[in-house]
């Protein structure tokens, strides 16, 4: 099994201490993504997720903000079907790598909403994206390796001696991670990424998927093994009934016309289904200390491990023991959360799997 990494996120749309309750938001600013960065950094966290969205700063921009503000942590950074040219992007990630001294994963993504995309002048179907997208990974990583130039002749982009000056340092190319849990999800993690991360679900179906997706990767010429991670908010406290009441407090300013609009926001996303689906044939517990209520009031990778140290380094090893080595994280507030995570649970994780 690979080394166990973890990852937290930054929030470039803000932070809340109640999800959808205007009163409880902290709007974003240079100071709240400096606290994050210094609170992850010094909890150990290994990559830092940077949002994308209509609500999100810039990633690239607040990927560069991360690196000249820390010592080691890598910003992990969206690559979108359709969004940049991907000679440009190959260009764009290269460049990042090269003055960052390789800090930078890319997170491919290509199912989001196709109301958001399209607000934003992508115009294809979320069929099309994936596609495209596979496309354009195999262009950068065609970009990145290939000395001389490159030519390609595809249904989206046709290329006549293409180059990418310069290459990256992490050869032969920066990790690539995905999360999804659509069919078009798990062929391009297959074929092109180093780390699929998996949203929340019970540590047996994650084991399922990882034997899957392992089936699915063996039809490809890959590089390397696939890993697998899970895309999890947590919720830790000294106390467990401090972790549940906070747990209940986030969501208790959310209307059921917010409720209402969000359905209506997911509908075409299968991992957001999934989640979905998760909390309505258990309800708000999908496990003793796997919550579901945020998948209720926000979109994302909402299912939550909640309570105490020693109940959520249990809840971890679970999936740890399904098979995944990369946890993606993020907790309200964003800066305390990183600073517990690091303080109370990581230090039995990694006393458990030395």
């Amino acid at each position: 099994m690979a080394d166990i990494e973890y990852g937290w996120y930054l929030p470039t749309h803000g932070d809340a201490t109640r999800v959808n309750d205007p009163a409880a938001a902290i709007p974003p600013t240079p100071e709240l993504m400096h606290r994050v960065v210094r609170a992850a950094e010094d909890a150990g966290f290994s990559y830092l997720l940077i949002p994308v969205g209509s609500t999100c700063w810039e990633a690239y921009m607040a990927g560069a903000f991360v690196t000249e503000r820390s010592r080691t942590i890598r910003p992990l950074i969206a690559a979108r079907p359709g969004f940049v040219n991907p000679v440009m992007a190959a260009k764009m990630i290269a460049t990042f790598d090269v003055m960052s001294g390789g800090r930078i994963s890319i997170n491919l993504i290509a199912g989001q909403a196709d109301k958001e995309v399209q607000g934003e002048g992508v115009r294809y179907t979320k069929e099309q994206r994936y596609t495209l997208m596979r496309e354009e990974t195999a262009i950068m990583k065609l970009l990145w390796t290939q000395s001389g130039g490159v030519d390609f002749d595809g249904e989206f982009h046709t290329l006549s001696g293409a180059r990418c000056v310069p290459k990256p340092v992490q050869k032969p190319y920066p990790k690539f991670y995905l999360g999804g849990g659509s069919e078009q999800a798990a062929e391009m993690s297959a074929e092109h990424s180093d780390v699929h991360l998996f949203w929340g679900d019970l540590p047996e179906n994650i084991a399922k998927s990882v034997t899957d997706l392992n089936v699915r990767a063996g039809k490809y010429d890959r590089r390397g093994p696939l890993n697998f991670g899970m895309r999890l908010q947590v919720i830790c406290r000294e106390d467990e009934a401090d972790a549940w009441a906070w747990a209940e407090q986030l969501i208790s300013g959310t209307t059921e016309a917010d409720r209402d609009r969000l359905k209506a926001r997911v509908s075409t996303s299968e991992a957001n289904r999934r989640v979905q689906e998760l909390a309505a044939e258990y309800g708000d517990r999908a496990g003793d200390h796997l919550w579901t209520g945020l998948t209720r009031v926000r979109p994302g990778a909402g299912v939550a491990v909640v309570g105490n140290p020693e109940q959520v380094a249990h809840q971890f090893q679970q999936f740890i023991d399904a098979g995944c080595t990369s946890f993606c994280l993020s907790g309200y507030l964003h800066d305390e959360e990183a600073e517990r995570f690091g303080r109370f649970v990581r230090p039995l994780l990694d006393a458990r799997n030395d």
